[in-house]
């Protein structure tokens, strides 16, 4: 069973060590977290200041209402007075404890009014201070994914090809996309929130005990019950956002893999077992969406729950407090406004454990790509040859994909300057497995491959493939006009002419089909280069090799999908571009490879026979039973197949 594949629950997610990671990701960007904390802390306690101020505008209009019913001239002294000779103590108690109450007086409206503009302008600035820190939040995340983006395009170049070929492509196209945009998603709802909501806790817990510590220790009651369910919830919630995302990522590779497929799936009328595994991907991910997301979205509701309970408590015993002329009603009121405060971030701190949990489980898997292994990094010193000659040895070379398989033993081989190497063989040889050696896409395991007596490994890659020109039986084109496409394999500071490239097109008789195109070399494809054909398209990347002008050439099956006239042509062309420069020629088609100076005969990752045609026919061996098996048996004999992996 795979990583991804494992069940939700089974595998926990290091939620504190991935959050301070990501912590340090965000470290270049700490000047303005501290910034908007600062912004944050102003906007809270403009915010936090607004209803005690607010209770005093309650406490002018409850005191001009009353005020109103008692005979003017009198004072607030003589009434409380005679109340309480009358009996009425809670009374007494309630106007002695009533500021700004002037018997016979109604309601100050001047005095009201100001009290409201300043109100006004604390929430204006509030709103002024949070939107200042929602602008430097933006900033400071989208940087950060900029920097994270970064990091992953560079990790993929750093990857050995061995880590791409066990990875789905699409499963890696939804860690640097979909993963990445949820942890931007996540941290731009949840930092500035947090921040806010944690200074908002504070301030407003303040200022309830400020107005009576014994609601303040009422209202407090309730954030035991609010911890401890909140843990309880994300604990129980945060493996299936893990179980989510991962299948996420799986139900992306799928997709991508039939969609890039999509004529093989209909030509094997596949459709209905891709329609089989995507329903069975998508209830996966079905499951664990639904199972993570009703976990965590109790949440809310059951802090709204503890939160009315504490609305309830405080406003009853509020209630008693005025009465019994302890609190005015207007603290009353500001403190039922700061209970609600209070309660609302823990609120949102908890339906924020939603979000970043989803993130954290994101950011898990993009810093799981980032943690996967290397490729050997280039030498401190590398050694860089001033003209190649091409000679290339392969010298006592061993290689095995898997470690119980040997494929590669004990090889040895010389291409002297500007040969031509052919390499054939069954399937399974290891033909294909000595360019990617060459290459340096797998390092060997013994011996050494050198260029010019120069070992391939004190070279740096950059400057080995820059150094070879590849064509590969799978053409690859990407999305942009047929110039752009052809011009790929120009290096940087290198410089093609007009004629130049006029003249590698008419070579691989890629100019007269791109002239009847609308646009010509300017014509767009798309990534698949759906409107050329399979021949048309090995032609451009044929054409792509020329205008690279290397001094090694790799031809594997470069000619597999041309039809047999245009082979005959480019055979011609690849004769003039091979000219002077050492070239290695992979092919299935003995026909192609005639006039090679060496055809080398590999079976299980041995070179069994080597010579030229010729030489090798009149040898009678492996070469010349391939040869028949083209071109005189009507069937291959069993005994001269050689299984083997795919593309080995």
């Amino acid at each position: 069973m795979s990583a991804d594949r494992v069940a939700p629950g089974a595998k926990p997610m290091n939620f504190v060590g991935s959050l301070k990671r990501f912590a340090g990701v965000m470290r270049p960007e700490r000047a303005r977290v501290v910034l908007l904390t600062l912004c944050g802390v102003v906007s809270v306690a403009l915010t936090v200041v607004g209803p005690k101020i607010l209770g005093d505008a309650t406490n002018v209009i409850f005191a001009g209402v009353v005020g109103a019913g008692l005979p003017a001239g009198a004072t607030v002294d003589h009434v409380v007075a005679g109340l309480r000779e009358s009996g009425n103590d809670t009374q007494a108690s309630l106007l002695e404890s009533m500021p700004g109450l002037v018997p016979g007086q109604g309601v100050d409206f001047e005095r009201l009014a100001q009290i409201l503009m300043v109100v006004l302008a604390i929430y204006v600035g509030a709103f002024l201070f949070g939107w200042l820190q929602a602008r430097i939040m933006t900033i400071a995340v989208q940087n950060t994914m900029r920097r994270l983006r970064d990091d992953v395009e560079a990790k993929l170049h750093r990857i050995p090809l061995s880590y791409a070929d066990k990875q789905a492509k699409g499963e890696i196209l939804s860690r640097v996309t979909n993963d990445i945009d949820n942890v931007a998603q996540t941290t731009t709802q949840t930092l500035a929130q947090l921040v806010t909501s944690v200074l908002t806790v504070v301030g407003v817990l303040g200022m309830m005990f400020w107005i009576s510590w014994v609601l303040a220790l009422v209202a407090l009651v309730t954030v035991p019950l609010s911890v401890i369910l909140t843990m309880q919830i994300a604990k129980r919630s945060q493996p299936q956002f893990v179980a989510q995302w991962a299948a996420t990522g799986r139900l992306n590779a799928h997709v991508e893999e039939m969609f890039t497929g999509h004529s093989l799936v209909k030509v094997y009328g596949r459709q209905d077992a891709a329609a089989a595994t995507f329903a069975e991907e998508n209830e996966a991910l079905y499951d664990a969406s639904r199972r993570s997301q009703f976990i965590s979205g109790t949440m809310q509701p059951s802090m709204g729950f503890l939160s009315n309970l504490n609305y309830v408590v405080v406003a009853v015993v509020g209630g008693l407090r005025v009465a019994s002329g302890q609190l005015s009603l207007g603290d009353v009121q500001a403190f039922i406004q700061y209970s609600r405060q209070f309660t609302q971030p823990l609120t949102q701190i908890a339906s924020m454990m939603n979000l970043l949990q989803s993130g954290v489980a994101s950011a898990e898997r993009v810093f799981e790509l980032l943690d996967a292994p290397e490729q050997d990094p280039d030498p401190d010193e590398p050694q860089r040859l001033a003209h190649v000659q091409g000679r290339v040895a392969f010298e006592d070379v061993s290689f095995s994909y898997d470690p119980e398989a040997p494929l590669i033993s004990r090889l040895d081989l010389v291409a002297e300057p500007g040969q031509t190497i052919a390499i054939v063989g069954p399937t399974g040889a290891g033909k294909t497995t000595m360019v990617n050696l060459l290459m340096r896409f797998y390092e060997v395991d013994d011996g050494r491959i050198t260029l010019d007596g120069v070992d391939t490994r004190a070279m740096t890659r950059d400057d080995l493939r820059s150094r070879i020109g590849m064509v590969l039986q799978d053409t690859w084109l990407f999305k942009g006009t047929i110039a752009e496409n052809l011009r790929y394999g120009v290096r940087d500071g290198s410089t093609v002419s007009d004629e130049e490239f006029l003249a590698a097109t008419e070579a691989t008789h890629v100019d007269p089909f791109v002239r009847t195109l609308p646009d010509g070399y300017d014509t767009v494809l798309d990534d698949e280069a759906t409107a050329l054909s399979a021949g048309e398209k090995q032609l451009l990347t044929i054409a792509r090799a020329f205008l690279a002008d290397p001094e090694i050439l790799v031809l594997d099956e470069a000619t597999s999908s041309v039809d047999t006239r245009t082979e005959v042509l480019v055979q011609q062309a690849m004769n003039a571009l091979r000219a002077n420069r050492t070239s290695f020629v992979i092919a299935h088609r003995l026909s192609t490879i005639r006039d090679a100076d060496t055809i080398v005969v590999m079976e299980h990752g041995q070179i069994v026979e080597q010579g030229d045609h010729e030489t090798l026919l009149a040898a009678g061996g492996a070469y010349a039973r391939l040869y028949a098996s083209q071109f005189s048996a009507p069937a291959v004999d069993e005994e001269d197949v050689v299984a083997g992996p795919a593309g080995v």
